[in-house]
Formats: structure tokens, sequence, C-alpha cells
């Protein structure tokens, strides 16, 4: 059974549970609630540990906790559409009994319906609409001093507000206000979605791992011992680190011999503990005084998960520093796992016209998505042979023969050159199409 948090105040809360209820009943649904979005951050570092995913009663917690948590895999929100805000006007005017037509409203950011045809519309039919975009450091009191402001200057004749303490506070000092909501359907819509997502993460997390790691030049190292207890002794302790690692992620290990070794486990068990896994390769790195590389494969069958990490390891034994590659079940490519710097891409594409273009340049779909996926990674807007090759640990001679071939079939196009402050050929500058 998982066990959902549900994030937001008290009766946004008890909204979002009722129905999630309706919806599925093999969750626990575990209400934290609070009143300033300054408790956020508190609540999810005190109990992160203890939920499996977070759902939010709207933008501003889930902005506040990705900022905390630094990820989105496990997070939802419910999505507020333009028809709340035509609800909370009509149910304003309803509980006020009369016509108003001069409003304050403070709302989340344009990028959802700020900008939206609803709140146009909502202009035409006002006589006057004063809007307050909400930031995730919005504090409740320059809220309540936006709305009472206006209605005490008699520029209102009512407020709408996403916060409930701002609510309050205005029904408190007589100012007519009605507190903004998603539609129940809104709320339906999220959690359905939300429930399918947390679904595919359990088949997700339940696929095959196959974990292959390989000490480098095993055989040069055995030569150079000389006795053979030294070489036992070496063995034994690198063992023991791979069972440490095998205990951690419940899985099986398998010797192959001659510094070789593989580790069957689960998928989620493995990407729970990638920090883990690095730790150990550092560990026994030091050990053997030399580079291991680890190769990791997902997949839906034991056969496809070791293919993958056979693959994975072949191209973490090419790069010259120790790094985690994964190959995923769907083509997708995930270089220095467990750094800052995680490169991803795919050796897969079912573009024709694509597959025509690198076929004819002699390029593998693998490099190029490589290095658009370098590209985007590091914002450039353009590059030169110089950058690829520094980055993705090339010759400048092979990048440069790269480039040349992808600019041929129209993949890439020289825009520009740049001056060297030495002697030689200035450096053309590309883009990609």
């Amino acid at each position: 059974m998982y066990r959902i948090g549900v994030v937001g105040p008290s009766m946004s809360v008890t909204r979002i549970i009722e129905l999630a209820k309706e919806i599925e009943q093999e969750m626990e649904f575990i209400p934290y609630l609070y009143t300033e979005t300054k408790e956020i951050r508190n609540i999810l570092l005190e109990y992160d540990h203890q939920v499996d995913f977070w759902l939010f009663s709207g933008y501003i917690p889930y902005m506040v906790a990705k900022k905390t948590l630094f990820s989105e895999e496990k997070m939802e929100y419910i999505f507020s559409a333009e028809s709340s805000i035509y609800k909370s006007f009509m149910e304003l005017i309803f509980s006020q009994g009369k016509l108003i037509n001069r409003v304050s409203i403070d709302m989340i950011p344009a990028t959802y319906v700020a900008e939206g045809e609803s709140l146009q519309e909502l202009k035409k039919t006002l006589k006057d609409l004063y809007i307050k975009t909400l930031d995730i450091d919005v504090d409740s009191e320059e809220l309540f001093t936006f709305h009472y402001d206006l209605w005490s200057q008699k520029k209102t004749d009512g407020a709408l507000t996403c916060y409930p303490i701002v609510h309050d506070a205005l029904n408190k000092v007589g100012v007519p206000t009605y507190l903004m909501s998603p539609t129940r359907i809104e709320i339906f819509q999220t959690i359905r979605i939300f429930f399918e997502k947390i679904k595919t993460s359990y088949y997700k997390d339940t696929q095959i791992g196959v974990g292959k790691i390989e000490v480098k030049d095993f055989d040069l190292i055995k030569e150079k011992m000389e006795k053979t207890y030294q070489i036992q002794y070496l063995e034994i302790r690198m063992k023991e680190t791979l069972i440490q690692l095998s205990e951690k992620i419940d899985g099986s290990l398998f010797e192959e011999g001659n510094g070789r070794y593989t580790i069957f486990s689960s998928r989620g068990a493995i990407e729970r503990e990638i920090q883990t896994l690095k730790e150990k390769a550092q560990i026994l790195s030091l050990e053997a005084n030399t580079a291991v590389s680890v190769g990791i494969g997902f997949g839906k069958t034991v056969l496809s998960a070791e293919i993958n990490a056979h693959r994975a390891l072949q191209q973490s034994k090419k790069k010259a520093e120790q790094g985690i590659i994964i190959v995923q079940d769907d083509g997708t490519i995930i270089e220095s796992v467990g750094q800052g710097k995680e490169l991803t891409y795919s050796y897969r594409t079912d573009d024709k016209d694509f597959l025509e273009k690198v076929k004819k340049a002699n390029i593998s779909v693998k490099t190029f998505n490589k290095i658009d996926a370098l590209i985007q990674k590091m914002g450039w807007s353009n590059f030169t042979t110089k950058d690829l090759a520094t980055h993705l640990q090339m010759s400048e001679r092979n990048a440069q023969r790269i480039v040349a071939e992808l600019c041929d079939v129209g993949l890439t196009e020289c825009i520009g050159e740049e001056s060297n402050h030495h002697r030689g050929r200035p450096n053309k500058i590309y883009r990609l199409k």
C-alpha cells in the first residue's frame, strides 16, 4: 500500500482526501496541514521519508516542494483551470445577493490562468478588475493589504483570494470575499491522472535491474602481485564490498571471475541506492588501484536487463573517467549517473527521414542524440568542435569529422567563425538545425 502525503490548508486537504478515497481504496492518505506557506518546507523535511508520494492542494505549495526536495518524480498538485475563476466570481455575487462589477483577485502566475480567455472575458464583464500575481514567497499580510486597501478606498466591491487565511482576515473586517478553489471535476481529474502516474511508477519500480561491475586490467594486477595470497586477499576484500552493496539493494551477487561481477536486483532498489553504488565502486577502485567500470541495465525480463547492462558496461569502459552508465528498457542512456552533470539521450528513433540522414552521414543515432543532449544540457545556442571534443571526451579531429558529416546531410550548419588569439585557423561555429 502506498502512503500519499496530502499537503494544503485544512479545508482543501479534507476535500481532496474525500474525493481520492472515492477513486482509490488501496492507498493510505495522510493529511499535512499548513496555515502559511513557510510551514511547507519543514513538513517535507520532517515527513518525506514516511511517504511514497506527495499531493499538493495547489501550484504554490508544489513550487515550494520542488525547491525543497529538488525532484518532481513523486509529486503532483491540483491544477486549477479557468472555470474555477467563473465559479468563484458567481459564488461571490450569490453570497452578496447583488451584482458586483469591481473586484480584486490574487492568483498564480500567468503560466496557467492569469492570461487565459476566462480572465480576459471577466475583464470585459467587470468595470474594474485588480489582479495581484502570487509567487512562492508570498506574504499573507501583503495579500490582505492589497485587497483591503482597494476596498477601503472604495475601488472594489469584493475580493477573490486563493488563501484561506487571507479570506478569513478579510471577512473579519467586513470585506465581501470568496475563497477560490478548484472545481470537483478539476480535483477528480488531477487525482485520477496522479494515480495512473503512481501505478506506472510501481511497474517501473519492479522492473528487473542488473548491475555489471568490472575491474580494469585485473590480469595485469594479478601479474604484479608477488604472492597468490595477495590476490586472494584482494578478491576477498572486493567481494566483501560487493556483498555489502548487494545487501543494500536486496540483490544477488554472481562472481564471474577475473575482476568481473554481476548483481541482480530490481530497478527501484538500484535507483534508490545509486549513491551507495557509486561509493562502493570508488572503494573497489582504491582497493585494486585501478579504474572500475559500472554498467546498469533495466528491462522487463532478466535477459533484456542483462543485455542492457552489458551495453552500459561496454560504454562505461570506453570512458576515461570513472562513472556509472545506465541503459533503460526504452533505449534511453544515462551517463555520469549520480553526478550533477548527468547526460541523458537515446540510441533509438522512429523518424525515417532522420534515420536516412544519419545513415548517409555514417553517424549513429546514439552519437547524434548524445550531441543533441549535451547542447540542450549546456544551454548552447551554438558550439564549436572543440566544445564537443572537450565534453564528450573525443579527439577534436573526430569531432570535426562528425560535424562535417552532419553538415553534409543538413543536420548541422556552420553559422560563423571565432577568432583565435594564437596562430592557426579560426574556429568555426555551428548549430544543429
